[in-house]
């Protein structure tokens, strides 16, 4: 019996220090980003070209409305990135406690298009394909939590469209849903991000004109690190990268404006 016991014994001992070291073995780093919707197209190549920098990081994204997101994260939502479609968006989450104000940068500078997939229309003239009564909806996102869509209401506004525009409008809930209600016919026009329009994906798709940037505030993109992700060295390498000038020649390429390098 006690040779039994003491075999049983010798074998916790081996066993023991075994499963010790597998408790203690790190994690393989991991990476949470919460990105604008605008970002859809665009974000795989930044993932992928980060990923090339940073092989051992294992990189998941989520894409939505700039408002909804942030009030995902406020409501304590895991994601140590967020990148916003505009600079408000970021700061209420530093002001709530939620955002490392210290690594808000500004990486990319949206645009504004209006765009359709009907062959028979033309949109070179926004007023007046606004007016066209051929044009029986026309998408927009939600103003008050994308910023695409309160780029597009300003523009309204500023030519004197938006209340008469109001009763043929069809609302997304971001800026991808509202440009995939033009794609699929449930919109005859929208007003979208050009980088989803010239996207691999819908660049032979339909026609569109770019809204002039001085009827509507600039799109200026703000990221930083969350309060989540404010104890991961992905977060602080993935801002880091944003402003390198692989990044900012991908964002290029998706049609976005640059700020100043900083």
């Amino acid at each position: 019996m006690r040779s039994r016991i003491g075999a049983l014994l010798a074998v916790a001992a081996i066993a023991l220090p075994v499963s010790v070291r597998a408790a203690d073995a790190p994690h393989a780093p991991t990476l949470s980003i919460a990105a604008a919707a605008n970002l859809v197209y665009a974000l795989d190549a930044l993932n992928g070209e980060f990923k090339n920098t940073a092989p051992d990081v294992t990189v998941t994204s989520a894409t939505g409305a700039s408002g909804s997101l942030v009030a995902q994260i406020t409501h304590g939502a895991p994601y140590d990135v967020f990148l916003g479609a505009d600079l408000d968006f970021p700061m209420a989450l530093v002001k709530a406690g939620q955002g490392d104000g210290k690594s808000l940068v500004t990486f990319a500078v949206g645009r504004l298009v209006l765009w359709t997939t009907r062959a028979d229309l033309d949109v070179s003239d926004i007023a007046a394909t606004v007016r066209n009564p051929a044009v029986m909806r026309i998408a927009v996102a939600n103003p008050d939590t994308a910023p695409y869509g309160r780029a597009a209401k300003q523009a309204l506004q500023k030519l004197g469209l938006w209340d008469a525009a109001q009763a043929r409008i069809v609302m997304g809930e971001n800026i991808s849903q509202t440009a995939q209600f033009v794609e699929t016919g449930n919109a005859d026009a929208g007003f979208v991000a050009l980088s989803i329009v010239i996207s691999p994906k819908l660049k032979s798709r339909g026609r569109w004109v770019e809204v002039p940037a001085t009827l509507y505030a600039s799109l200026e993109q703000g990221a930083l690190i969350t309060a989540h992700g404010a104890g991961n060295p992905a977060a602080a390498q993935y801002i880091a990268f944003l402003t390198s000038p692989t990044a900012r020649r991908i964002l290029e390429n998706f049609g976005y404006g640059l700020p100043a390098t900083p």
